[in-house]
């Protein structure tokens, strides 16, 4: 007799790409346009932003890594007290605020009776300093940089990265075939990665376009290039750690969207270029 024929199992629905879209959109319009209030509005309100945001990326992190025993309240105080640094200071202060955090977390392990685990915990803790706390502390200081530089050059990192984030969603959902990084994130190709780099540079050169007192068309592409090579390493830097922490998302503060850090993280890696850009590149004023 003939074996009975299984019941086949119906298709998975896969969500539209465009239903996706939109609510990315959703999520990004409402940011962008609180973002730029706060850009526009500068000095301590701007600050104070910068340090919530760190503060809830680091919140993140910490849980993502609570294996590794960090110490979140230690890194909530530098995290501030470099942002803090920033408006009041210089990068010096900002630096000195941040190397505070290794006899703090120290002190805080014998605070806590903690005796095992003691490289972990302090490598883990000081993760967040450096790789969130130390950013927004230096977009604290790029958007204090005087003739409307500062200002312009986080409005130009901040849209050249997230236009290129959705340039990248968008090409590696159409175009994409060849896997970017398989063992960190499968999802990214590398024709989600040029398409990405593209949107970067032209929305950087077009944002250029309109600040032509200080910053010329071959200063905005260079710059434009710089932060088209820095934001997918910031993307894939996180999908590493994610990995390694065993977590899909960061956190749920934009639901299926994931945490702040999982929309943060290229910028949080651009800033430091924009910075940076500013300082060593010459810019009419």
């Amino acid at each position: 007799m003939p074996a009975p024929r299984r019941a086949s199992t119906p298709p998975r629905s896969r969500k539209p790409a465009g239903s996706d879209f939109l609510a990315r959109l959703l999520v990004a319009i409402p940011a962008a346009v609180i973002a730029v209030a706060f850009v526009d509005l500068g000095g301590i309100g701007w600050t104070l932003l910068m340090a919530i945001l760190a503060c809830a990326c680091l919140a993140e992190l910490y849980r993502m890594l609570a294996r590794w025993r960090p110490v979140p309240l230690v890194g909530f105080a530098v995290a501030v007290g470099m942002c803090l640094a920033a408006h009041y200071g210089s990068l010096n202060d900002v630096m000195g605020a941040a190397l505070a955090s290794l006899p703090l977390v120290f002190l805080a392990m014998l605070w806590r009776g903690q005796e095992e685990g003691a490289a972990a915990t302090i490598g883990a803790t000081l993760l967040g300093v450096l790789w969130i706390g130390l950013p927004f502390a230096v977009a604290v200081l790029l958007r204090q940089i005087p003739g409307g530089v500062g200002k312009g050059l986080v409005i130009d990192v901040a849209v050249g990265t997230f236009v290129g984030d959705t340039g990248a969603y968008l090409g590696g959902r159409l175009f994409g075939r060849h896997p970017l990084a398989p063992a960190i994130s499968p999802k990214k190709t590398v024709e989600g990665l040029a398409i990405g780099a593209l949107a970067t540079v032209i929305a950087i050169v077009v944002a250029g376009l309109y600040q032509e007192t200080w910053l010329p068309h071959g200063t905005a592409l260079l710059l434009g290039l710089a932060v088209a090579i820095i934001a997918p390493i910031g993307d894939l830097f996180e999908s590493l750690i994610k990995r390694d922490a065993g977590v899909k998302d960061a956190g749920v503060l934009f639901g299926a969207h994931g945490g702040a850090l999982d929309r943060l993280d290229a910028v949080i890696f651009t800033v430091v270029v924009g910075y940076f850009f500013a300082i060593h590149i010459p810019l009419p004023r």
